[in-house]
């Protein structure tokens, strides 16, 4: 029990660093001082690590901010007990710190941001290098880019006959598309990690899990009777179904075996 110590603190510690990253950046672009998101006056340090609810307004604090915090926490354990392969806990919990913030911003905003995207490029590069040497990471990287690009302006043509129906049913425009520029930068980045030629599969599953997620919000809309009339028209963001196809093939590599076996 006293060996878990370490991992429980450090997956605590994190859970902090992430939803403080999660609740500022997308306001600010910047670190600064936590605010209430309801009427938008800074919290005291104190109730921010205590999740208490704003002595202001009174709105409570979001359930992501326990979630967050005892999910990491366990991930963090797991990573503990089994280190990814040629990159160990210490790498692994740097990896699961930038996964996770891009995942909470990206489904909570949907915006993938280019700090983190900085911050994240720089720290794949040098974690796909550890894992599997320079050339790999490189061709990943590209493939990952060349690859997200093409489904990009796949989704951009997409978006065009949207906007025609749209406009057909005498509906406003909203040019929403269904990958934006940032997945591609994202895809780059994710490539790095996972190398060449493992990013097409990271890609290919990550498609598939927001294909399911996209299905079962789509059946939830109907069977609810919610927006029914324009249930196909819901967009989601893609980013962390790819954050989280990445995830299974870093830190459960048993499952890749398993889906691909060599």
């Amino acid at each position: 029990m006293t060996a878990l110590f370490i991992p429980i603190l450090s997956g605590w510690a994190l859970g902090y660093i992430v939803n403080y990253l999660a609740d500022v950046l997308p306001e600010t672009r910047r670190l600064s001082r936590p605010a209430c998101p309801n009427c938008g006056n800074a919290f005291l340090p104190v109730d921010y690590l205590l999740g208490r609810r704003c002595r202001t307004c009174g709105k409570p604090r979001s359930k992501r901010m326990w979630s967050a915090l005892f999910i990491l926490t366990g991930i963090s354990v797991y990573i503990w007990s089994n280190p990814p392969h040629n990159l160990g806990y210490a790498v692994g919990l740097f990896l699961l710190a930038y996964f996770a913030t891009v995942f909470i911003i990206d489904m909570e905003h949907r915006l993938i941001l280019h700090p983190t995207s900085l911050v994240g490029a720089v720290f794949t590069f040098g974690a796909g290098w550890l894992a599997h040497d320079l050339i790999p990471t490189v061709l990943g990287g590209l493939a990952g880019l060349i690859l997200m690009s093409s489904l990009y302006y796949f989704g951009r043509l997409f978006t065009r006959i949207r906007n025609r129906k749209l406009e057909a049913s005498g509906l406003p425009m909203d040019d929403e598309e269904a990958l934006g520029a940032g997945d591609v930068i994202l895809a780059g980045i994710l490539g790095l990690v996972l190398g060449w030629p493992l990013i097409w599969f990271g890609i290919l599953l990550g498609i598939l899990l927001g294909g399911v997620y996209g299905l079962l919000l789509v059946s939830f809309l109907y069977i609810t009777r919610k927006n029914t009339g324009t249930a196909w028209m819901v967009f989601m963001p893609y980013g962390p179904f790819f954050i989280l196809s990445t995830f299974f093939i870093i830190f459960l590599p048993n499952f890749v075996l398993y889906v691909v076996p060599k």
